[in-house]
């Protein structure tokens, strides 16, 4: 064991670890439920399919994310194993630090660190981090042990699907289009990102219908973009494998948009325009599906930047085996870089119109509130979606507190006016 080297300000390393103490407790591995504090870019380095390892820098502090329904006394423990030689850790949790010794050992073992006083329910956020190591790195650590009354059996955190975990719940708006639209032609919807909330892997999806969505992402630190697409009719994560009778065909595209094909999550027609929207600026998207002839449908999709103050054509594609108007329209916001997970993001989606066959305009004002699988079985909980100041919003990922019940109805104030928008001078279709 290494002797501990610290002043009587410092927390003592507990010499006499009890196992006993974690044994029956829940292993939370870190795979899915830990990150690098303060730069998610290394957690894909750090944290592994195994769990964390490679881990040789103080400086990189393993924070570990659980949710519990209960406070009170906290025993938490590590299963660890620490080849190359011995290390010291130390652990945090509301400001409560403990320090443990680890002993060499060629196989993972159960280490008892020790009782922590948890003071509010929510997400609790335990701190790892190395003091010394006489081996190659701190350790390899797969979980870790949470036991005693704020740990019952109720504890949620990511157990399996690591790759969706990690990405986070995706959230999502159905909207509830006015009985008598009748066959939608038209649906507007504005888009506003608080300043902060332009995180990067982010996808604030405004324009979503049965056959496809529309909105604008975050790609990178220098790239985002304005993104269209349309899924084909036949099921397959490989655009190879289409049918030719089965492809979407492109029929147009705007200035500067890059059009292609898709897959991985269903396989279609892809376009996008490279775009530095930023935050804090309200961006139009308007989208229209009209039956092209009698066995398939053009969607296209155009982009209002309020700075240039006019309407871009994105693309216009022509899907088969459909015929018919707009359906199924609704809204999301999803983190697609899995890293990325730990950040918070929020969306504004705000003045929905429909415009019918018939060209009477019908304002959207009710939509219900879902997430999808990794919210509804309560591997994250960091979801939420309501109504604030007129608008929708959504809201995910960043281990917040609040959540939102699934299925929850939404309504937001009408405003009673329509977007004024000169369809004449619409970039045309062909």
């Amino acid at each position: 064991m290494i002797a501990c080297a610290c002043s009587e300000d410092e927390p003592k390393a507990e010499k006499k670890p009890d196992i006993q103490q974690i044994e029956d407790g829940i292993f939370i591995p870190t795979t899915g439920n830990s990150w690098i504090v303060n730069q998610y870019r290394k957690s894909s380095h750090l944290i592994t399919e195994d769990g964390v390892r490679n881990w040789t820098d103080k400086l990189d502090t393993v924070r570990t994310f659980f949710h519990t329904s209960q406070s009170g006394l906290l025993k938490i423990g590590l299963r660890i194993k620490t080849a190359t030689g011995d290390s010291k850790l130390k652990m945090d949790l509301y400001d409560q630090q403990k320090e443990i010794e680890i002993e060499k050992s060629d196989e993972f073992q159960n280490v008892y660190v020790g009782e922590f006083n948890v003071e509010s329910t929510g997400y609790q956020e335990i701190d790892l981090s190395g003091v010394s190591a006489d081996g190659e790195d701190f350790g390899g650590v797969s979980h870790v042990i949470v036991a005693g009354e704020a740990a019952p059996a109720s504890v949620k955190y990511v157990k399996d699907d690591f790759y969706w975990g990690r990405r986070g719940p995706s959230v999502h708006l159905g909207y509830e289009v006015p009985e008598e639209a009748g066959d939608v032609e038209y649906f507007y919807n504005e888009i506003t990102v608080p300043e902060g909330n332009d995180v990067i892997g982010s996808y604030f999806m405004a324009n979503g219908f049965s056959h496809g969505y529309f909105g604008i992402q975050v790609n990178s630190e220098t790239e985002r973009r304005v993104l269209f697409s349309v899924w084909s009719p036949y099921s397959t994560d490989n655009p190879e494998d289409i049918p030719e009778d089965k492809r979407i065909v492109l029929l147009e595209k705007g200035e500067g948009v890059h059009a292609g094909e898709f897959g991985n999550e269903g396989s279609g027609g892809q376009s996008y325009r490279k775009f530095m929207w930023e935050a804090g600026k309200t961006y139009g998207f308007l989208l229209k599906g009209v039956p092209y002839d009698s066995e398939s449908t053009a969607y296209t999709a155009w982009f209002f930047d309020p700075d240039a103050g006019n309407w871009s054509l994105i693309a216009s594609f022509k899907r088969p085996e459909t015929s018919n108007y707009l359906t199924g329209l609704y809204s999301f916001l999803e983190n697609f870089i899995t890293d990325a997970g730990v950040l918070k993001r929020t969306g504004y989606y705000s003045n929905q119109w429909v415009i019918n066959s018939s060209g009477e305009w019908h304002e959207i004002s009710t939509a219900t509130f879902t997430a999808d699988a990794t919210a509804r079985k309560d591997a994250r909980l960091d979801y939420e979606g309501g109504v604030e100041n007129g608008r929708f919003y959504l809201k995910n990922c960043g281990f917040f507190d609040e959540h939102t019940t699934i299925g929850t109805s939404l309504s937001r104030v009408e405003s009673g006016q329509y977007p004024e928008i000169d369809f004449d001078q619409l970039p045309s279709e062909k």
